[in-house]
């Protein structure tokens, strides 16, 4: 079993004994089993939800150094950059437009940006300030 953390929670007496009952009539083994099954019926019903703040967030005071490497990463992994940035955010040479397409969504940057000459334009449009 992989590893999984141990959580308290109180119910109400029929809320439980409702639980109970489905585990005496078999639909469950044991109360653990109801509670670990509800959780991911509810996470599936919300999955969208998540995925929408499965963004990579940064804020940073420095520099930020996206290789075409990482942004592949991001992009396989359907993540989309959202980044506050104090100081230089530096894209790698080989960074396609189609790749940044793919993985910078919000950019707020006080600082210089260091890109591509095909992909600057496109993290222009996208800083905020």
């Amino acid at each position: 079993m992989a590893e999984s953390e141990k959580i308290t929670i109180n119910l109400g007496p029929v809320d439980l004994g409702q639980i109970d009952l489905l585990v005496d009539q078999g639909f469950y083994s044991n109360r653990t089993d109801f509670i670990r099954i509800s959780i991911r019926n509810q996470l599936q019903t919300h999955q969208a939800e998540v995925k929408h703040y499965s963004n990579e967030r940064f804020f940073v005071m420095g520099v930020l150094e996206f290789s075409r490497e990482r942004l592949e990463e991001l992009s396989e992994a359907g993540k989309i950059l959202d980044i506050k940035l104090i100081g230089a955010l530096v894209v790698a040479d080989d960074v396609t437009i189609e790749l940044a397409r793919q993985t910078f969504g919000k950019v707020k940057l006080f600082g210089i940006l260091k890109a591509p000459p095909e992909v600057k334009p496109f993290i222009q449009s996208l800083i905020k300030i």
